[in-house]
């Protein structure tokens, strides 16, 4: 694929996630979570330029790097975005000020790599780019997938981190 496509894939991608973000969701039983980040994945492991030919090593340092504040970002994403029980019995989750903290450093990190790779002058494409968001949203969803499947009932206790509301009924 052309540089362009990627790029309007990746903007996409992120518009998508800042805006499911910033709203509450329903975390459905759908054991397809991993499929976009699979997609992501994949499409930034068969393009070119994933690392630099000419800086192989300094390329795959900050690759690696990259990969790391991507799955540290998706890590503090998901524990930092509110889960519930709805009332009738629906799990949801929403981003939260910290969650937007988390985002602004991720970018923070990210934008400290590129200013790296830049001084080392190794380039970075947009495989790189692609891969690390790939990162991050496998993360975030395995593990909020996790905190989901924990919260077991209507009366189950909180998960750490996670606001439940109960429903209460009386009985008579």
């Amino acid at each position: 694929m052309s540089g362009l496509v990627n790029t309007l894939v990746i903007i996409a991608v992120i518009a998508l996630v800042v805006v499911r973000q910033c709203s509450a969701q329903r975390i459905s039983g759908d054991r397809r979570w991993w499929v976009l980040p699979g997609v992501l994945a994949v499409m930034a492991l068969r393009e070119p330029g994933l690392v630099d030919p000419h800086h192989r090593i300094a390329s795959a340092v900050v690759f690696g790097a990259e990969v790391v504040v991507g799955l540290v970002t998706g890590a503090g994403w998901a524990w930092t975005s509110r889960v519930w029980r709805a009332e009738d019995g629906s799990l949801w989750s929403k981003g939260t000020k910290a969650t937007a903290l988390v985002w602004a450093g991720g970018l923070a990190l990210r934008a400290a790599l590129y200013g790296v790779a830049v001084a080392l002058d190794v380039h970075q494409g947009t495989p790189t780019l692609m891969a690390a968001l790939a990162a991050t949203l496998l993360i975030r969803q395995a593990l909020l997938a996790r905190r989901a499947a924990a919260i077991s009932g209507p009366h189950a206790r909180p998960v750490v981190g996670a606001e439940v509301r109960q429903e209460w009924k009386d009985r008579v």
